[in-house]
């Protein structure tokens, strides 16, 4: 296969080949500006370990590389385990224990809210009303909400794991 094969349905092109996009926080600073103080609001009174769960969970399933490698490398430097980061891709897989029921519930309503194609079944909410008191459900609400946004700002402008 070379770097650029044209078939009758799509044309695959290798990473490194596609055109640069706008640099959003240059281009739109007030818009970045007002999203970064979104996402510190939004951590406020949430346990940092779940906060990068979150992020992580979310970042794997809109496949962004930029997010997946930032709060990997940040999950990481502040103690977060191996074995948690490997299995969550697969956590309703993993070893009984390995996730809490307040993580699981956090797991699912942002699988839930990321698919929201798919709406968030009153299971999966009410499993989570259960784990958080309001107003911290709220604030993991905010996360998932800005997790997403950041997806599709760093897939959409094409951002590159590692580089700013």
């Amino acid at each position: 296969m070379t770097i650029t094969e044209n078939t009758a349905t799509a044309t695959t092109v290798a990473p490194a080949a596609r055109a640069a996009r706008v640099n959003y926080a240059k281009s739109a600073p007030k818009a970045f500006r007002a999203l970064l103080a979104l996402d510190a609001a939004a951590r406020e009174g949430l346990d940092p370990a779940l906060v990068e769960l979150v992020q992580i969970r979310s970042s794997l399933l809109n496949n962004c590389a930029y997010c997946l490698d930032m709060h990997i490398k940040d999950a990481r430097k502040a103690g977060e385990r191996e074995e948690r980061l490997y299995l969550l891709s697969v956590w309703r897989e993993a070893p009984a224990g390995l996730y809490s029921a307040k993580e699981q519930a956090a797991l699912a309503l942002t699988e839930a809210v990321t698919r929201i194609g798919d709406g968030v079944p009153d299971e999966v909410y009410g499993r989570a009303a259960e784990q958080f008191e309001e107003a911290e459900l709220a604030q993991l609400l905010s996360l998932i909400f800005t997790i997403n946004t950041w997806n599709r700002i760093a897939v959409t402008t094409r951002k590159v794991p590692g580089i700013g």
